[in-house]
Order: structure tokens, then C-alpha cells, then sequence
């Protein structure tokens, strides 16, 4: 295994007590050793408009495009609006989507969501793998985090509580990073 796979994690959930960023918190805990995680804040990229990006690419896009660029691997928790990805998110991708470097492209990554109902955000990520598509990003198919009743799953302050949640971040984290390094598997 590579000595540092660095990964890039965001949310699309701007809410102070969000589930999902909890999740990225979590996520830091249960790295696979040699694997570290950066969470980039969504909240200060402005929405997209072509006016603004004639003039020139706010810095924040900028920033977030470069650590994108400098990252292994990505790992996007999504909150479910109205059986979607929210703005925040399908606007940052937007952004990174946008000009001659292009830093999504080809780039690794995991999803998992986070949702106060039973469905745990699933429609939400089948959504943003759509959108994956049209930025050849590389989602990995299996396996697939759905935190159902989040609201049960995490503690007053944010910390994650359950177990089997705790073991299916885990068990994405490291087949993203075993992602990075595929098995070759001989003929027999």
C-alpha cells in the first residue's frame, strides 16, 4: 500500500448539526492506515454563473479545484433534497467541472449519505452517480453506505455511535484506497 493515499471529502450539507458531516468526521477515525482526509467546506464556494467566471474564477473555486487536483481520491457524503443531490454540492462540481483543468476527471470515489429517513439517502446517491457520468469521476460501485435513521446513529454532539455504520465506512475507505492499487490478477 501507497506510505499516504490522500483523500478529499465533502458534503453538499451546509446545516451546522448535519449527519453527513458528522459522517466525514467519522471517516477520519476509520481510515485504513496510510490513508489521511482532508474535509473541504462547500459553504464559501459562490453559486455558478458564467458572468462571474468571465471575469475571472473566485479564489474559493480556485482552492477547491487545487485540492481536488492534489488528492488521491474523493469521498462525498450527500444529504437527499427532494430525491436528489442538494445545490451546494451539484454547484461546487459545477465549478471543479469547468475550464482546461479539469481535476475530476478520472479522479477515484466513494459516496455515502446520510439521512434521517429509511431510505438513507439512496436516491441521492444514485443521483450524484448519474452526475459522475457527464464528469468521468470513477464512483466505486460496492459496497454502499446508506445511513438510514442517522438521527439514531449519531449522539447530541455528533459522534458516531453505531457499530455496523462505524464498520460500513470503514469497509468503503478501504476498498477506495484498494481502488487506487488494483489487485492483477494472473490467468490460470
Amino acid at each position: 500500500m501507497s506510505a499516504n493515499v490522500k483523500i478529499l471529502g465533502f458534503t453538499g450539507s451546509l446545516r451546522r448539526k448535519s449527519y453527513n458531516m458528522a459522517a466525514l468526521r467519522a471517516a477520519k477515525d476509520l481510515l485504513p492506515e496510510g490513508a489521511s482526509l482532508e474535509i473541504a467546506d462547500l459553504a464559501p464556494i459562490p453559486f455558478f454563473n458564467e458572468d462571474v467566471e468571465a471575469v475571472g474564477v473566485p479564489e474559493e473555486v480556485v482552492r477547491f479545484k487545487q485540492k481536488i487536483a492534489a488528492a488521491d481520491a474523493l469521498l462525498i457524503a450527500t444529504p437527499e433534497y427532494n430525491y436528489s443531490i442538494p445545490p451546494v454540492l451539484k454547484n461546487a462540481l459545477d465549478w471543479a467541472s469547468r475550464g482546461t483543468d479539469l481535476p475530476l476527471y478520472g479522479k477515484h470515489l466513494a459516496i455515502l449519505s446520510a439521512s434521517t429517513g429509511m431510505f438513507g439517502g439512496a436516491r441521492a446517491q444514485y443521483h450524484l452517480r448519474q452526475v459522475c457520468v457527464g464528469l468521468n469521476l470513477l464512483p466505486l460501485n460496492k459496497p454502499e453506505v446508506f445511513i438510514m435513521r442517522a438521527n439514531t446513529k449519531f449522539d447530541e454532539v455528533g459522534n458516531l455511535t453505531d457499530e455496523f455504520t462505524r464498520q460500513a465506512i470503514s469497509r468503503l475507505l478501504q476498498a477506495l484506497v484498494d481502488s487506487l492499487h488494483p489487485i492483477k490478477r494472473g490467468e490460470d
